[in-house]
């Protein structure tokens, strides 16, 4: 008899705990915008951030209450702003393309090891162990975080780095933030040379490192028409709203690391969907 007293008294609490809980999901409750809810339903759900929001639904949320332009899902590409578009009943607007981009060229064959390393078989990890086994402490250290983050599958570990197949990347930049060498760059679409080297070391001692290295010699200043490049901290940058695209950097680069780069769309039947399945 006691059991089942003490049964009942328990059962009793958690009916009176169940009714507080639903009056007060009532109560408190939070109207949605019925929109975010529609306008949800297009984004991918890959909640990468590339928009400038925490995840899909931020994004949705901000959408609904106009205060969101409908052009920021970059792995939705054109396809979702469109949709977002003719939601919202305004005007539709050209999505940026961007593709991930890996500035460093030091493979096997440029660069070697110093150590071996032996932990936990991560980039993260072995960054942190001196900075990693390899000569260029700039480099990619090849152990495939970007490559676990990629909802695509775009990224592979090929001769010791990081390569990614721009035909597949929706631009959506999770792998930029894993990198632990932030050597991994979002770069336009349209772009048709980039530098493939994120050594800021000295020339000399940036060639010791790697033979594919960046040395800041600053031919490639002079090459440049348009004054789109600088050399800044002993490394080529450039500046893609002055570059046209006429590739005479790289020409005139003595350790080819300028090169000539060419970014294909993303296919006709591109779901960006597909992404989380």
């Amino acid at each position: 008899m006691e059991i089942l007293i003490a049964f009942l008294f328990m059962l009793a609490i958690a009916l009176a705990a169940g009714l507080l809980l639903l009056v007060f999901s009532h109560l408190f409750a939070v109207n949605k915008n019925p929109l975010e809810k529609t306008i949800r339903e297009c984004l991918p759900g890959v909640n990468c951030g590339a928009c400038g929001y925490k995840g899909c639904d931020d994004y949705a949320a901000a959408l609904a209450e106009n205060t969101a332009k409908p052009n920021l899902c970059i792995p939705g590409a054109q396809k979702v702003a469109d949709q977002i578009s003719d939601i919202l009943g305004i005007e539709k607007t050209q999505v940026e393309d961007v593709v991930a981009f890996v500035a460093c060229n030091g493979h096997c064959g440029a660069t070697y090891p110093i150590a071996q390393y032996e932990g936990v078989q991560t980039c993260h990890a072995a960054s942190m162990l001196y900075g990693g086994t390899n000569a260029c402490r700039f480099g990619c250290l090849g152990l495939g975080d970007c490559a676990a983050v990629c909802p695509s599958k775009a990224i592979c570990i090929a001769d010791g780095i990081a390569r990614v197949d721009t035909s597949k990347c929706v631009g959506c930049g999770m792998c930029t933030h894993t990198c632990p060498k932030q050597i991994i760059t979002m770069l336009p679409q349209e772009a048709a040379v980039a530098v493939m080297c994120g050594n800021k070391q000295k020339g000399a001692d940036a060639r010791k490192a790697c033979k594919n290295a960046c040395i800041g010699c600053k031919k490639c200043e002079k090459a440049c028409p348009n004054g789109a490049i600088a050399v800044t901290d002993n490394l080529a940058v450039i500046d893609y709203n002055k570059c046209t695209g006429c590739g005479l950097c790289a020409d005139d680069c003595p350790t080819g690391c300028l090169k000539k780069v060419y970014f294909p769309d993303l296919p006709e039947n591109y779901d960006p969907h597909a992404l989380v399945k």
